[in-house]
């Protein structure tokens, strides 16, 4: 990889949103205008000082950041590692998706929307959604399939405790792929007056840099907060890979650190057909959903796969299109963990070290414990992005583990 080309591809992605051949604007004229009005007020907000300002005192104040970066003593011990976890489930509403949903809805605000329209898949993404809206006096619309309602009913219950309007989505599987999709029909015909608050790196330009850009935080913290803690930097980060959010916003923060690997773990799923899996970085050829091309799973015919994990936040057929190009290039390399490796993941965590992780971040600590199998001594930090509150349920009830 050549010298400053993360900083030539942010460059390239601000003027065209193309992160080499992924990303672009698949859309009709009338949206590509609406869309590069948001991209230019999002510009010039983000160099208002008073933007950044309120921005930063929700972040601080609101959602409890810095989040810590914590060292887990009785999983190093255990694997023979020094693990760390950055840890995103300690936000208010219990993931990352709080970062980038208030820095969407303060600049929902300030561009005159009255509403706020999000998909969600686990629920974290609505919630942190609602939340925001309530906080800022804004309408809300969350889209969320009916498979992954009844697998995430704690979250729907805090949504609508916060106001939103939770809309089933019952085509297809009822999970991710068919909630974007009637988010953004209904965005379609509403876009004048609300604003489609995207939960992840996708979608057309500007949505996966904007979201990038409020989740960079994460990696920002995390590289001052480990230097400070251990006098140098990781061996290895690590992150879960749906969209891509966390896991971009983590990586940002060591991206330039050549000596720093870094790695994405897509869910496998229960295998490697299509269809068994959302392994998209993986498995899936150059594609176009929702807007933007990316690598994504398709079938024969060329058609949309169906995406399966069993967290429902991993669940999406594409992915974002940095991280396709960050694969390209070599920067990141993705690897993927199975359902039952997540759980047992789930597990260990909960009982080792007394924290509970959402299924999304259980794949991550279970790629993190692999890595301290075959690399003893080494310093792994973990993006651990959300809390398990709403998997609780489901673990039990689907894969019980007795003590």
């Amino acid at each position: 990889m050549e010298e400053n080309v993360i900083n030539e591809m942010q460059k390239e992605a601000q003027n065209n949103g193309y992160f080499g051949i992924y990303g672009g604007q698949y859309i009709d004229e009338e949206l590509k205008t609406e869309f590069n009005n948001i991209y230019s007020k999002f510009l010039e907000l983000k160099n208002d000082e008073s933007f950044q300002k309120e921005l930063m005192d929700l972040l601080q104040h609101f959602s409890c950041r810095p989040t810590p970066v914590y060292f887990a003593k009785n999983l190093s011990e255990k694997s023979g590692c020094n693990i760390y976890l950055k840890r995103e489930d300690l936000n208010h509403t219990g993931a990352h998706k709080i970062n980038h949903c208030l820095g969407e809805a303060l600049l929902a605000k300030k561009i005159g929307k009255k509403k706020v329209i999000a998909e969600t898949g686990a629920g974290q993404h609505g919630v942190a959604m609602a939340t925001a809206a309530a906080l800022l006096g804004l309408e809300c619309d969350i889209y969320m399939g009916e498979v992954d309602i009844q697998k995430a009913m704690p979250n729907v219950y805090r949504m609508k405790i916060l106001g939103a309007n939770i809309i089933s989505v019952r085509h297809g599987q009822m999970t991710l792929k068919e909630a974007v999709d009637a988010a953004f029909e209904a965005y379609l015909n509403e876009y004048e007056t609300a604003l489609y608050a995207i939960g992840s790196v996708v979608g057309p330009h500007p949505f996966p840099s904007i979201v990038e850009y409020f989740q960079s935080v994460i990696g920002k913290e995390s590289r001052e907060q480990f230097i400070n803690m251990t006098g140098g930097l990781p061996d290895c980060v690590i992150a879960c890979v749906g969209g891509g959010s966390n896991s971009i916003g983590m990586f940002d923060g060591f991206i330039d650190d050549k000596e720093v690997k870094i790695y994405g773990v897509e869910p496998l799923g229960k295998g490697e057909k299509i269809g068994e899996n959302a392994a998209s970085l993986t498995y899936g050829r150059e594609g176009v959903i929702h807007g933007f091309k990316c690598l994504l799973l398709q079938n024969e015919d060329n058609t949309v796969a169906d995406a399966y994990s069993v967290a429902s936040g991993l669940d999406y057929p594409g992915v974002g299109p940095k991280h396709c190009y960050l694969k390209d290039i070599g920067r990141v390399e993705y690897k993927t963990i199975n359902d039952d490796e997540a759980i047992d993941a789930f597990y260990e965590l909960s009982r080792t070290e007394g924290i509970i992780p959402a299924l999304e971040s259980s794949h991550a600590v279970a790629y993190g414990l692999k890595i301290a199998k075959e690399n003893k001594g080494k310093k792994i930090l973990i993006s651990l992005s959300g809390r398990g509150d709403k998997d609780i349920e489901f673990v039990l009830k689907h894969y019980p583990r007795e003590i």
